[in-house]
């Protein structure tokens, strides 16, 4: 049976490098992972005011969130961090308190930019969110991305060898994680 994965964009930009490198990893995973778009496009700013009656695209995101065995996190890196429209989305996941819709997902991030660092700061940062929100984080191998876009076809398709063999390597290992980290915390045990 496959492992259902949500993924979630971290630019709303509809030509976005981080897209097409979410289509790279897709096209290269192993067939023990299935994945689906967690949109989170139309939340709206987050205020614990809506927190006792969410917004109805809040409640569908949570429950996208739930469906998923892991969460995998392709965002690029803005002013040095994250998103801010992958970290609203972050922040409604994980409310109210007492329903945090990311706990105990195996959970992993990675992103592309044209910059040399990739997006090393905006994943040193999410990996502190995560720990907090107890989502267990792939954190080996790190996968900091600089894009070049003639390494990828707009459908996904990763034309250049040693980036294709890398990312192949990269979600193979996720998938593994995701694995170990189900069984732990498969139902009768303690994690």
């Amino acid at each position: 049976m496959a492992r259902r994965i949500g993924y979630l964009i971290g630019s709303l930009s509809s030509t976005s490098i981080n897209r097409r490198l979410a289509k790279a990893l897709i096209g290269l995973a192993p067939a023990s992972l299935e994945f689906f778009e967690i949109g989170i496009r139309d939340l709206p700013l987050f205020t614990p005011d809506l927190e006792q009656d969410l917004p109805p695209t809040v409640s569908a995101f949570k429950r996208e969130l739930e469906s998923a065995d892991g969460i995998l996190f392709v965002s690029p890196e803005y002013n040095r961090s994250i998103p801010g429209a992958l970290k609203n989305a972050i922040d409604w996941g994980s409310r109210p308190r007492g329903r945090n819709s990311f706990a105990r997902k195996p959970s992993a991030i990675i992103g592309a930019s044209t910059g040399a660092i990739g997006t090393a700061l905006m994943q040193a940062s999410m990996r502190n969110v995560l720990s907090f929100l107890d989502a267990p984080q792939l954190t080996s191998p790190e996968a900091y991305i600089t894009f070049r876009p003639e390494a990828y076809a707009d459908d996904g398709t990763v034309r250049d060898d040693a980036t294709r063999r890398f990312l192949e390597h990269w979600v193979g290992e996720y998938a593994g994680f995701v694995d170990r980290v189900l069984a732990v915390n498969a139902p009768g045990r303690s994690g």
